[in-house]
């Protein structure tokens, strides 16, 4: 799976006629503090830790409705929070006040069950539209995991056998989590929340235990908007000027459109090339740190007075 992201990016890179890659990569990556790169946290902040197979649940249903970013704009954020932290941050109220959820409990959520776990009301269509989606993802999750493993959300961690791809393939059998588009001909891959999955359970437990795993480096970029955000302001993307004033006037990007697939793959190939540029020059740099590090280098408010692009999708 992971070889065949990186081949289609690459691909798309080559054939692209919206993005670009310019500027400077080496300079690029010295913009960064080597501490960064290098130890990326788990956010206790806004995310839950508890017992092992609490916290391996909480993860779970996180990845599982780890999505909406088109739809953040009418979501009832809480103050000072992004659309991705008031979502976490409800999940892990939920998780402190009643423990992981049963998998019927999963199956049984509708929108209105999922608005009233997540703060929000259902009076703005997009906003319903989110929470039903969100609902049905949950559902997915639930019969799936009672389907293949027994109902326990660590029978799906444990059948990956301690490898980050492996997960990634047993969460792309579930429709929600199968992130693949058409472009020029092309099968794009790219399993943003199959990936980021392992990624955030190597997080939560340090690498050992739920969170070891023996190829976490060989995870790719998690193509979401926030990234190739990033990239564009940094210098480091180049948009053809009519998406970038599309973008700039918040008009929605159509999901698996030519230009949506290019500003996600066109990214992931970047930080692609940033990471082999950094390992030319003997930096320890994968992909997955620098995704890391990127996407929280997007919340400084010199990334969030501008736009990113907007898309109504369940890929991110």
């Amino acid at each position: 799976m992971l070889q065949r992201i990186r081949d289609a990016c690459a691909q798309v890179s080559e054939r692209a006629r919206f993005v670009r890659i310019v500027g400077d990569l080496q300079g690029y990556l010295d913009s960064f503090d080597p501490d960064v790169l290098r130890r990326p946290s788990y956010d206790l902040g806004h995310h839950f830790r508890g017992a092992p197979e609490a916290t391996v649940a909480y993860v779970l249903v996180l990845d599982a409705i780890n999505f909406g970013s088109g739809y953040f704009p009418h979501l009832q954020t809480a103050p000072g929070m992004s659309g991705y932290a008031t979502v976490a941050s409800a999940l892990t109220r939920w998780f402190e006040k009643d423990g992981p959820p049963e998998v019927w409990q999963l199956t049984a959520l509708d929108a209105r069950a999922v608005a009233e776990l997540l703060g929000q009301d259902l009076s703005d269509p997009l906003r319903a539209e989110l929470m039903r989606l969100y609902a049905e993802a949950l559902n997915e999750l639930g019969a799936h995991l009672g389907a293949r493993f027994d109902g326990r959300f660590e029978g799906l961690v444990n059948a990956a056998g301690h490898s980050a791809e492996r997960l990634a393939v047993l969460l792309a059998e579930m429709p929600f989590f199968r992130d693949v588009w058409r472009y020029d001909g092309l099968e794009v891959p790219l399993y943003k929340r199959a990936q980021i999955t392992a990624s955030d359970l190597a997080l939560a437990f340090e690498g050992v235990g739920y969170g070891g795993f023996s190829d976490l480096h060989g995870l790719t970029m998690f193509a979401d908007n926030v990234v190739p955000h990033v990239l564009h302001v940094d210098g480091l993307l180049a948009y053809a000027p009519d998406l970038a004033r599309r973008i700039e006037a918040g008009e929605r990007l159509e999901a698996g459109s030519p230009e949506e697939v290019e500003v996600r793959a066109v990214a992931l190939h970047a930080v692609e090339r940033l990471a082999h540029a950094a390992r030319r020059r003997g930096r320890a740099v994968i992909a997955r740190d620098l995704d890391v590090a990127l996407w929280e280098r997007g919340q400084a408010e010199r990334y969030r007075r501008q736009p990113p692009h907007r898309t109504l999708t369940t890929a991110y």
